[in-house]
């Protein structure tokens, strides 16, 4: 990843009226990261997005992308975005080459080169010249993918690019993200209610809530960052080692099944936990740890009283 963030958010605030929409949103996103949006309904990710792209008027603040006032030079600063918001619309009748070939003349310097290239980079190349009704939803991503990077962007923006797709098409549109932002250092950003697939297709995540930004951090940090986490220790006799446990460890909530028991310690107490019950002469067979997913540490971060 390159020292210089390709997208600089400051003090981003959009207010109508008396209403604040996005308030003081501030982070930075580097080449080649995937970045996750997630909030609630209406708490400011679609208004974040079409600051982004200039489709709304910054109250207060700054949107930089590659070095570009996105208020000051909005021209050369969408030069550098691709965008797609949900589902992108094709001319059905007509190749998807030639819908390539179309919105390539409204781009200069867009060689027939360059549309090659992105039909491979996509992996459409068998179906490249069916009719675009004869596509699949998937499909049709794949070549609105082709679309937004013809113009070679730094950012690519997808607006809940998932809704529609079965998972097949939500796995192949993931696979796709993560290759372009690993091979060809593009910068994407993701906003999505489908928190398994954020969690999966993400580097970072940030969370926002009533125009607030809660928390922005990677994603392994946000679904594994409680210095307490429950570990599951499967052994011979399970009944035996909860004793054992009890008397140093009678705090951590101890629970027990026919395979092994569970409870709650930190990182450095896992190898004292495996000595005591080895030292008692018990068999221990397996140790892993049970972290929270991304929907358990959104629903905790968002008080969990609201649907994404």
């Amino acid at each position: 990843m390159g020292q210089t963030p390709v997208v600089q958010i400051r003090n981003l605030t959009k207010k109508i009226g008396n209403k604040t929409l996005v308030e003081g949103l501030t982070f930075d996103i580097p080449r080649g990261e995937v970045f996750g949006f997630l909030g609630p309904n209406g708490a400011g990710k679609t208004t974040t997005i079409r600051m982004i792209v200039g489709l709304m008027k910054i109250t207060e603040g700054q949107v930089m992308i590659n070095g570009k006032d996105v208020e000051k030079d909005f021209e050369a600063a969408m030069t550098e975005v691709g965008a797609i918001v949900e589902n992108p619309e094709m001319y059905k009748f007509i190749s998807g080459y030639n819908n390539l070939v179309h919105f390539a003349r409204m781009n200069k310097g867009v060689t027939m080169q360059r549309i090659d290239e992105v039909i491979k980079l996509v992996g459409l190349e068998n179906r490249i010249n069916d009719k675009v009704k004869t596509y699949s939803l998937g499909m049709r991503q794949r070549l609105g993918l082709a679309q937004a990077l013809l113009h070679k962007p730094s950012v690519l923006i997808l607006d809940e690019p998932t809704n529609g797709l079965d998972p097949a098409g939500i796995r192949e549109l993931r696979d796709h993200l993560r290759m372009l932002a690993k091979q060809e250092g593009l910068s994407v950003i993701v906003s999505s209610h489908l928190l398994t697939e954020m969690e999966l297709m993400c580097d970072r995540i940030a969370v926002i809530q009533n125009g607030k930004l809660i928390d922005v951090k990677p994603v392994r940090e946000m679904v594994g960052e409680a210095e307490q986490m429950v570990v599951r220790f499967e052994l011979d006799r399970p009944e035996e080692g909860a004793k054992v446990l009890e008397v140093v460890f009678s705090g951590a909530g101890i629970t027990q099944d026919a395979d092994g028991l569970e409870l709650t310690i930190t990182r450095e107490q896992i190898a004292d936990v495996n000595r005591q019950l080895v030292q008692a002469g018990l068999s221990v067979f397996g140790i892993r740890t049970l972290t929270k997913s991304l929907e358990d540490r959104f629903l905790e971060m968002t008080g969990g009283n609201q649907i994404v």
